[in-house]
C-alpha cells in the first residue's frame, strides 16, 4: 500500500503526461539520428544535441517561470517578449555607444541599465493590475504593443552588432555547461527556495485562490500580485541578454518575437491552471523543455519551420487532453469497456414488454 501512494501522487502531480511527452520527443529525435544523444567533452566544453536544447531553451524557462508565478495569481503577462526586445537593445546601444564597447564595464553597466529598466516596466504593469484593477490581459497588451516601438525607438530602427567578450558570455559562455543553462538553473532553484521554503508561495496562491478573501483575510494581495509582474519582468530582461548576447546583436523586430506564447503554454502544459491558485515549477520546467525539444525535432526532421507552430498546437492540444480529468475518465471508461472479459454469470437482459401489452397479457401470449 505505501509503494503505491509516491506513485499515485506522482499520477496525481500533473508531470506524468508531460514527461511521457518528452521522453517520446527524445526517442524519436534518436530515432531519426542516433547521435542525438551522444554527448561529448572538447576544450572542456560540454556539446551535444541535449546541451543545445538546454541552452536554446533558457531563455523560455526563464520567462516562463515568470509566467508561472503570474499565472498563479490569477494574472498574464503578455508584454515579456517586448521587454526581452528593450533588454537587449539598451544594452546593445549602451556598450556600442562606450568609451571602450569592448570593456567588461561597459557591458556590466549596460547590463544592470536593462534589468532596472525592465524591473520599471514590470513595476508599469503592477500598478495598472494591481492598483488600478485593469484585466491583466489588457494592461500587458499596452506594454506588448508600445514595447517593440520603444526597443526601435532606442535602436533607431537598426540592427546593432556589439564586439564584447563579457557581455558575449552571458549566452554563448561556456563553464563546462553554457553559462545560460546555469543562470536558468540558479533561477529555479532560487525560485524553488523561496516560494516552497516560506510563505511566500502559499500566499502567491492564496491569492490567485480568491484575491479579495486574501485582501480580507490581512494579506497585501495588490503588492505580491505586482511583486510577480516585476519578477516575470526582470526574467524577460535575462532571456532578452541571453538572447542578444548570443548573437551579439539587438534586433527590436524580431528578438523574443511570440516567446510569451511558448511561456504560457510551457506553464499550461506544465499543469498550472490559468485560473490561478496552485502551480508547478518543475512542471513549468518540463513543458519549457517540451516547447524547446518539439522545435528541435521539427527542424532535425527536415520540415518546413513554417510548421513548427502547427506541430506545437498539436502536441499542447494531446497533453492538455491526457492532463484534463473528464478527457483521462472518458478514455479510462473506454479502454475498461472494451478490454472487460464477458461475464457468464450475468443474467441476460429483460426482454422489453410488446407495445400497449401489460405483463399479463405477455404471459398469455406467450403460452401454448
Amino acid at each position: 500500500m505505501t509503494s503505491t501512494r509516491p506513485l499515485e501522487r506522482f499520477r496525481d502531480s500533473g508531470l506524468l503526461w508531460p514527461l511521457v511527452a518528452l521522453v517520446v520527443l527524445l526517442a524519436a529525435n534518436a530515432v531519426v539520428r542516433p547521435s542525438f544523444l551522444a554527448l561529448r567533452i572538447q576544450d572542456g566544453h560540454l556539446y551535444g544535441s541535449l546541451v543545445d536544447i538546454l541552452k536554446n531553451g533558457a531563455p523560455t524557462m526563464l520567462i516562463a517561470l515568470g509566467m508561472c508565478l503570474v499565472i498563479a495569481t490569477r494574472g498574464i503577462d503578455l508584454s515579456v517578449g517586448a521587454v526581452v526586445a528593450i533588454a537587449g537593445a539598451v544594452t546593445c546601444s549602451h556598450i556600442a555607444g562606450a568609451a571602450a564597447p569592448d570593456g567588461v564595464g561597459a557591458a556590466l553597466t549596460g547590463m544592470g541599465i536593462a534589468l532596472a529598466l525592465c524591473a520599471v516596466l514590470g513595476l508599469w504593469n503592477g500598478f495598472l493590475v494591481a492598483a488600478l484593477n485593469i484585466q491583466p490581459i489588457i494592461a500587458t497588451l499596452v506594454l506588448m504593443m508600445a514595447g517593440r516601438g520603444i526597443a526601435m525607438l532606442i535602436t533607431d530602427g537598426q540592427i546593432i552588432t556589439v564586439r564584447n567578450p563579457a557581455f558575449r558570455t552571458v549566452g554563448a559562455g561556456f563553464l563546462v555547461l553554457p553559462v545560460s543553462i546555469l543562470i536558468a538553473v540558479a533561477v529555479f532553484a532560487f525560485v524553488a527556495l523561496v516560494t516552497r521554503k516560506t510563505a511566500l508561495g502559499l500566499l502567491i496562491e492564496s491569492v490567485g485562490v480568491n484575491p479579495e478573501a486574501s485582501r480580507l483575510a490581512g494579506l497585501r494581495a495588490g503588492t505580491i500580485r505586482c511583486t510577480v509582474y516585476v519578477f516575470a519582468a526582470v526574467c524577460a530582461g535575462v532571456a532578452g541578454l541571453m538572447i542578444s548576447s548570443n548573437v551579439s546583436a539587438a534586433d527590436a523586430n524580431n528578438a523574443g518575437l511570440w516567446i510569451e506564447m511558448d511561456a504560457i503554454l510551457a506553464v499550461v502544459i506544465g499543469g498550472t491552471s490559468l485560473a490561478g491558485g496552485r502551480y508547478s515549477l518543475t512542471g513549468t520546467l518540463v513543458g519549457a523543455l517540451i516547447i524547446q525539444t518539439l522545435t528541435t525535432t521539427v527542424y532535425s526532421m527536415g520540415i518546413a519551420p513554417e510548421i513548427t507552430l502547427v506541430f506545437k498546437a498539436v502536441v499542447v492540444i494531446a497533453v492538455c487532453l491526457l492532463q484534463a480529468p473528464k478527457a483521462r475518465a472518458a478514455l479510462l471508461r473506454r479502454t475498461r469497456r472494451r478490454h472487460a472479459p464477458p461475464n457468464p454469470d450475468a443474467e441476460p437482459a429483460a426482454r422489453p414488454n410488446p407495445r400497449n401489452q401489460t405483463p399479463m397479457m405477455v404471459e398469455k401470449v406467450a403460452q401454448p
